[in-house]
């Protein structure tokens, strides 16, 4: 497995393809600053985002959250949370949700203590969907033509022109 670099950037079409949201679901999310790009924000028109591995990770959890049925304001409470905890060894924290709210639990004695309130309805492992999103990027083709650059460059010389 190639090894993954987590100050590096990743564009904006891989890191969709890498959580499995759309393009546009990026980019709204981005502009409504849910998961901003840690590596390089947007400067105009043309210029592309970069995401760090960690803003990939948070953009699939998202996704996950989505899926499960949480309000986007909750998930807003949640993903505040992370930022905030300052969180390093992710792999070790649990999402947990009553239905309602978001739980960010980062041992087993607060997920059991969370279900045994019997307020935990599902969780998710945030060390599995790290594991998932780095083989994802790792089996993402970059030598692939990547759509969003040809459309890029296609901007790039109508400027010039």
């Amino acid at each position: 497995m190639a090894e993954l670099d987590a100050d590096s950037g990743y564009r904006g079409a891989v890191a969709a393809r890498a959580a499995g949201i759309t393009y546009r679901q990026l980019d709204y999310w981005a502009r409504t600053a849910l998961v901003e790009p840690t590596v390089r924000g947007a400067a105009g028109s043309g210029s592309q985002r970069l995401y760090g591995f960690r803003d990939i990770l948070v953009l699939k959890l998202v996704k996950r959250l989505l899926d499960t049925g949480i309000s986007l304001q909750q998930i807003r409470t949640a993903i505040e949370q992370l930022r905030e905890a300052g969180i390093n060894d992710l792999a070790q924290t649990t999402l947990m949700s009553d239905g309602a709210s978001v739980y960010l639990c980062t041992s087993n004695d607060e997920v059991i203590d969370l279900v045994s309130r019997g307020q935990g309805v599902f969780g998710i492992a945030v060390g599995k969907v790290l594991r998932e999103v780095e083989t994802t990027l790792v089996s993402i083709d970059s030598s692939v033509p990547d759509p969003m650059d040809e459309l890029a460059a296609r901007r790039a010389n109508r400027k010039i022109s």
